[in-house]
């Protein structure tokens, strides 16, 4: 078989080790340079634009993105297989939207199950689901975003609609890839007792799915955004308090799905 998909190129802006979230076990997460979305409280502004940028860290300038190949991820990842092995864990993509990128994390994940390690991906499924298909094929967990089931909102908050999303957590659902609902919980936007509902009750219908993870607002990414000179447009947004966490984890196990706060 040819190894020439160890030679294609894809763009990154970080590579973290040691990771306990985003999937079993102790994890490295590769993080993609691209996305569709511009969602308001984006914690990695830097991983929006797919141009090379400069960041301001600390008060010196740090270059953000970095071109690398397959190869070069799967040899950075594999000085950890003993971590792997041990805990259950493995690598996950991440952005960014990895899906921006097809051909490299197409590639990326066949190199990474030939090597026997699980692969995940953290994802909005905002792409052609012929595209998403390409990387189901060796991936064994898909943790997948549901931000909100009103479209108009969705678009108001993230720049993009929900249909599609929706439509492809279904075709998800459907496969062999293990698929787990997350939603980052937003003040103001869906930190409601019936928004949090409506997409328990959503997640719940899809085949196969039984988990759904809410992941608590937080500002840890504000200062990015005055290191990329741009607007954080959260303002004095406060996280959510851990008795309104609880309340809305109700909603998730009452649909009849496994929940959790936290990735």
């Amino acid at each position: 078989m040819s190894r020439e998909y160890l030679q294609v190129k894809g763009r990154i802006f970080d590579i973290q080790k040691f990771s306990v979230h985003d999937g079993p076990g102790i994890r490295t997460i590769v993080f993609f340079k691209g996305c569709v979305l511009r969602c308001r409280w984006c914690c990695n502004p830097e991983s929006q634009r797919y141009e090379i940028e400069t960041m301001m860290v600390d008060g010196k300038p740090k270059t953000i993105g970095r071109d690398v190949t397959v190869e070069e991820v799967l040899l950075e990842v594999g000085k950890d297989r003993p971590f792997y092995r041990r805990s259950g864990g493995g690598v996950t993509l991440s952005g960014g939207e990895a899906l921006c990128q097809p051909e490299f994390g197409s590639a990326l994940l066949l190199a990474l199950k030939e090597n026997g390690y699980h692969t995940a991906m953290e994802s909005m499924a905002c792409a052609d689901f012929n595209t998403i298909e390409r990387y189901l094929k060796n991936l064994d967990l898909y943790l997948m975003d549901i931000k909100h089931m009103d479209p108009g909102k969705h678009k108001q908050y993230t720049g993009r609609s929900n249909e599609l999303m929706l439509e492809n957590a279904k075709k998800i659902a459907q496969s062999s890839t293990k698929l787990i609902i997350r939603v980052p919980v937003i003040p103001g936007f869906n930190d409601t007792v019936p928004e949090i509902r409506a997409i328990a009750q959503y997640a719940a219908r899809l085949s196969g799915v039984e988990e759904m993870h809410l992941l608590p607002y937080h500002r840890l990414g504000q200062d990015k955004y005055t290191g990329l000179s741009r607007d954080y447009l959260m303002g004095d947004v406060p996280p959510p308090a851990n008795e309104a966490m609880e309340r809305l984890l109700e909603e998730v196990t009452r649909a009849g799905l496994k929940g959790q706060i936290g990735g």
